[in-house]
């Protein structure tokens, strides 16, 4: 064969098309998919449009927009690392154990989920405000929680707890108690299981659980406003600085806005990455 014959079976290899996944779905599904997309993304689109670019790193570096970016950094990372601490228990609480009322429980975990962020914030209010059912007894020790940075940490945390909950619990029981079944009839102690077995295969799952719970207390509102105020550089975070500038500043709103999309952009992309990691 000369050299010309492979140089020409070698360019028709790299230009041959590859083979198309049936995928079983009608044609005519493409359409709504199609107009749902396109409902998601114009909206992001107007707002990028809208935007004064010339002015862009003047707006979300003003001083109201920098406390409140900062605000929300601390917080979530904070709220985070307690959705960590409560929430990798629960999780495996519902997925391992078996117990009367289990199902029951886990319907009031996940009801943040649905609950309508205002009413979980006026459910912390009179929780752990001053005339609530813990208050008093905070007050006694010298502890004022609402309309405070804790009470923001606490209203993201009790939006994004369940987040981490339910994304855990699937992990877990996708990964199954076979190798801790294992360790447990070779003598290993349960913390020692728990340690060196099912933390290490669930961690790909943990670490997307508590990325999408900082998201999603990043870009938490209702519960906040309503449990701690808007106090600049105290409580105000960034979708309440969003909030109020929407009036007074409608660039800087759109500016700040585009902040918080690029966020969530970044959140889902590493989301998707480590999913696809833990499932090689």
């Amino acid at each position: 064969m000369t050299q010309d014959s492979r140089a020409d079976q070698s360019r028709g290899r790299r230009h041959q098309r590859r083979p198309r996944v049936y995928s079983g779905l009608p044609r005519w599904v493409l359409v709504p998919a199609g107009l749902g997309a396109a409902f998601i993304l114009l909206p992001l689109v107007a707002m990028t449009i809208r935007v004064d670019w010339t002015r862009f790193g003047e707006l979300i570096t003003s001083e109201s927009s920098r406390a409140a970016l900062l605000l929300s950094l601390q917080t979530s990372l904070s709220s985070t690392a307690l959705c960590v601490v409560f929430g990798v228990p629960m999780a495996m609480v519902l997925a391992r154990e078996q117990f009367p009322g289990q199902q029951l429980l886990r319907s009031l975990v996940l009801l943040p989920l649905v609950l309508p962020p205002v009413v979980g914030g006026i459910a912390l209010l009179y929780t752990f405000g001053r005339r609530g059912l813990l208050g008093p007894s905070l007050e006694f020790l010298g502890i004022h929680i609402a309309f405070s940075t804790a009470a923001v940490v606490l209203a993201q945390t009790f939006v994004a707890l369940p987040f981490l909950v339910v994304s855990l619990e699937g992990t877990l029981r996708t990964v199954g108690a076979r190798f801790e079944l294992v360790a447990a009839t070779l003598g290993a102690r349960p913390s020692t299981v728990l340690r060196k077995i099912t933390l290490p295969l669930v961690l790909p799952g943990l670490a997307s659980a508590a990325v999408l719970s900082f998201a999603r207390a990043l870009g938490e509102f209702g519960a906040t406003i309503t449990f701690a105020g808007s106090l600049q550089g105290v409580t105000r975070t960034l979708p309440l600085e969003i909030y109020l500038q929407r009036v007074d500043d409608p660039n800087a709103a759109i500016a700040l806005s585009l902040v918080l999309v690029a966020v969530s952009i970044l959140v889902t992309m590493a989301t998707a990455k480590i999913s696809e990691k833990a499932m090689i």
